[in-house]
């Protein structure tokens, strides 16, 4: 589980709670890293998103189960928040129009996509867990001298 309490962790938590779209990264059988933006929940510690089953990501997490996912820097960049994990197809997770915080927090949205959130959750079908293992932020540039 995620340590919360310093600033990163509390910066994290905020947005968390806050953002609507997260970037999931997978890396595909060629070792390329593939980012993407995803809607996202969070469920006791794990991260939940959910997938069509013809996705390249499933077969990604298949073959490497380590992930990054990270919210957008901001406007000066310096907003920088990188959750590294470990994912896997959790069978066991309801449906996206079952799962009631996915529901309360894309409901509304889904209903732009000109569906309904049974017809979403028919096409979005395959339920992704991301357990965090650990958390990053904008790391210090180090110092360097330069022969000028």
């Amino acid at each position: 589980m995620l340590n919360f309490s310093d600033e990163l962790g509390q910066r994290t938590w905020e947005r968390i709670n806050s953002e609507r779209v997260i970037w999931l990264t997978t890396v595909s059988s060629k070792g390329i890293p593939q980012p993407r933006p995803v809607w996202f929940v969070w469920d006791n510690g794990d991260i939940i998103i959910y997938s069509s089953g013809h996705a390249k990501k499933l077969t990604h997490i298949s073959v490497n189960p380590n992930v990054s996912l990270n919210f957008n820097a901001g406007a000066n960049g310096y907003d920088v928040q990188i959750i590294l994990g470990k994912a896997y197809v959790d069978k066991d997770l309801p449906p996206s129009n079952l799962n009631k915080a996915y529901s309360e927090k894309y409901g509304a949205e889904i209903l732009t996509l000109d569906m309904d959130e049974e017809k979403y959750a028919g096409i979005f079908n395959v339920g992704i867990r991301i357990t965090p293992v650990k958390l990053r932020g904008l790391e210090a540039i180090p110092d360097i001298e330069l022969d000028v």
